[in-house]
């Protein structure tokens, strides 16, 4: 497990899926460590948007094709910050809450943009790993339900950085729970 260096990531969207809208948003922190963070905002790569996508993340297409970072160049300082905080031989894990939906956007993009995602082809979704560890329902792995326990108060902002390290609290305090794990304050 030393190996391994658990990096909680989330992102905001201009819709649903990679193929047809684009990441708009990476925020990225060490789980051991909320304070060493990345975050980027991208020029959009697609005019496709949800509506409803966009109030979630208050974010503007066109304020983004003026001042977001080009993808390749925003993967490109991903994948150097992602290296510079798991080097050598360590793993960088990506950890999100709902990852499927974080991770097809971020593997897509590193694909497309860079060929390679440092992270490999797998991420731990946190949601999965609270039911496996607690043995509830999936009903009870909501971001209220989860946030009741280990937060003060669900604060979903949608801003990528700040969910990421609300994200890494929570999964912290999960992994406080399983004896195995001995993560330093």
């Amino acid at each position: 497990m030393t190996n391994e260096i658990f990096i909680c990531v989330d992102v905001e969207t201009a819709g649903p899926y990679p193929a047809r809208y684009a990441m708009l948003s990476i925020g990225a922190c060490l789980v051991t460590d909320i304070g060493n963070t990345f975050y980027v905002e991208l020029k959009p790569d697609r005019d496709d948007a949800q509506t409803e996508a966009l109030a979630i993340s208050g974010l503007n297409l066109e304020h983004l094709r003026e001042t977001g970072q080009e993808p390749a160049a925003a993967m490109a300082s991903f994948a150097d910050w992602i290296h510079s905080v798991a080097p050598g031989d360590t793993r960088p894990v990506f950890v999100a809450f709902n990852a499927p939906f974080d991770w097809m956007f971020v593997n897509d993009y590193f694909l497309r943009y860079l060929g390679e995602n440092p992270f490999g082809h797998s991420a731990l979704d946190i949601k999965a790993y609270f039911m496996g560890q607690q043995g509830v329902d999936w009903s009870e792995t909501s971001m209220p339900h989860i946030s009741r326990h280990f937060l003060e108060e669900v604060r979903l902002t949608h801003n990528a950085l700040r969910d990421a390290q609300d994200q890494a609290e929570i999964f912290r305090k999960i992994l406080k729970l399983n004896p195995r794990f001995n993560l330093s304050e």
